[in-house]
């Protein structure tokens, strides 16, 4: 089985930058695939960011130039990066990994999600 543990969510000014970070643990063989979701209160849930284990990275049109997706192999934590900050960027952010557990299963795992609320 494999935990992800969610963090660094909270209430910044515009303009602001935070950094979630998505931790994984347990029985992980590798990570395929890491995403950034988020979803406003009304709103479906959104791909913000994503990377392959190749190190692609791709970014929803509204964050490019100020969202950085990166990990820490050797941690098994996915990090994203949130600068100039909006009000429109206001919704909980959730990781989502797809996690080879053996050479031949893999199961995808999302995290319990992280408020980030931009306000004056």
């Amino acid at each position: 089985q494999v935990q992800l543990v969610e963090s660094g969510g909270g209430l910044v000014q515009p303009g602001g930058s935070l950094r979630l970070s998505c931790a994984a643990s347990g029985s992980i063989f590798s990570i395929r695939v890491m995403e950034w979701y988020r979803q406003a209160p009304g709103n479906q849930r959104e791909l913000v960011a994503s990377m392959t284990s190749g190190g692609s990275t791709n970014y929803t049109t509204s964050v490019k130039g100020r969202f950085t997706i990166s990990r820490d192999n050797a941690k098994n934590t996915v990090y994203l990066q949130m600068n100039s900050l909006k009000p429109e960027d206001t919704a909980v952010y959730y990781c989502k990994l797809t996690v080879r557990l053996t050479m031949s299963w893999q199961n995808d795992y999302w995290g319990q999600g992280t408020q980030v609320t931009v306000s004056s």
